[in-house]
């Protein structure tokens, strides 16, 4: 019997269709100070994943954990959105593509 040990958060979906394909899923439920780690342990993994390939695939990935920390902290999108654009509004976004170099200060 071939045993492959995973220990990450997946989707809620993955026991089934692992179950689907004729193999046996060993699953937990974690705990909420566990669940949030390993959220952001997830939120980690798929950044670095969009790094490497840039799919679009690995961005929505990005863009699922962070509903699932919003939603295990009780921001909704409305909030997280309002929040977004008075930050775009106040200190503009990355369209313009600007490298800061340096700060010079006067003594």
């Amino acid at each position: 019997m071939k045993k492959t040990v995973y220990n990450k958060l997946v989707r809620d979906k993955i026991p089934s269709i692992i179950e689907g394909s004729g193999k046996q899923a060993v699953t937990a439920t974690l705990p909420d100070e566990q669940y949030i780690e390993r959220l952001n342990q997830k939120l980690l993994e798929e950044v670095h994943e969009f790094l490497q390939s840039g799919s679009v695939e690995e961005l929505a990935d990005i863009g699922e954990v962070m509903h699932a920390i919003m939603a295990y902290k009780g921001i909704s999108l409305e909030e997280f959105q309002r929040v977004r654009r008075a930050k775009l509004a106040e200190r503009g976004g990355f369209q313009e593509r600007i490298l800061l170099v340096e700060v010079v200060e006067a003594e």
